[in-house]
């Protein structure tokens, strides 16, 4: 009997952690704007431009 009580709460642990789970990723993913930078503001562009230059020949 002790054995199944421990059973059915631990299953009931892993679904309670799973739902919390994707309940927080969904969160995460609608509230925050997800965007790409410019660009012009790239900082490794210019340590990329020698190499490039190097490849054209």
């Amino acid at each position: 009997m002790s054995v199944t009580l421990v059973l059915i709460i631990a299953v009931a642990i892993c679904i309670l952690v799973i739902f919390v789970s994707a309940l927080t990723t969904s969160k995460a993913y609608t509230a925050v704007k997800h965007t790409v930078d410019p660009l012009e503001d790239n900082p490794h562009l210019e340590k990329m431009k020698p190499e490039d230059e190097n490849q054209d020949k």
